[in-house]
């Protein structure tokens, strides 16, 4: 089952906590040796690729409170341990992990970042 959004721009989307926005890659239509697979096949692989499109802030860590320094700023913001992929990267992750929503009539899957196998970064892909 897929959730429908029916919002304007991608960009106002926000992933919370270890959360990436993924859009997967078309899969191959046929093997090497030229067989055509039915799309049942697809749909029960393990691992899929897909290419990060958002990224949450990352893993929180509870603000530390010191009471015998009073001299320092109380601060209850929250810190974040950041995570790896960015955008635009190649993630090969699991699929049973994932949920997947549809936006603009494309299907996109939000996974965890504990989810993603691997990452694929190309820093001269768009010079």
């Amino acid at each position: 089952m897929s959730v429908v959004i029916d919002e304007k721009d991608l960009k106002k989307f926000i992933m919370v906590g270890d959360r990436v926005l993924v859009k997967p890659k078309t899969p191959p239509l046929k093997t090497r040796s030229g067989l055509y697979l039915p799309p049942t096949v697809q749909e029960h692989e393990k691992i899929h690729a897909g290419y990060v499109v958002r990224v949450g802030p990352g893993y929180p860590i509870p603000a530390i409170n010191e009471a015998d320094e009073p001299w320092k700023d109380k601060s209850d913001e929250v810190k974040y341990v950041p995570l790896q992929p960015k955008d635009g990267d190649l993630a090969v992750y699991l699929q049973k992990n994932g949920y997947e929503i549809e936006f603009n009539k494309e299907k996109y899957i939000i996974i965890p970042h504990s989810a993603i196998l691997m990452l694929i970064r190309d820093e001269g892909l768009f010079d």
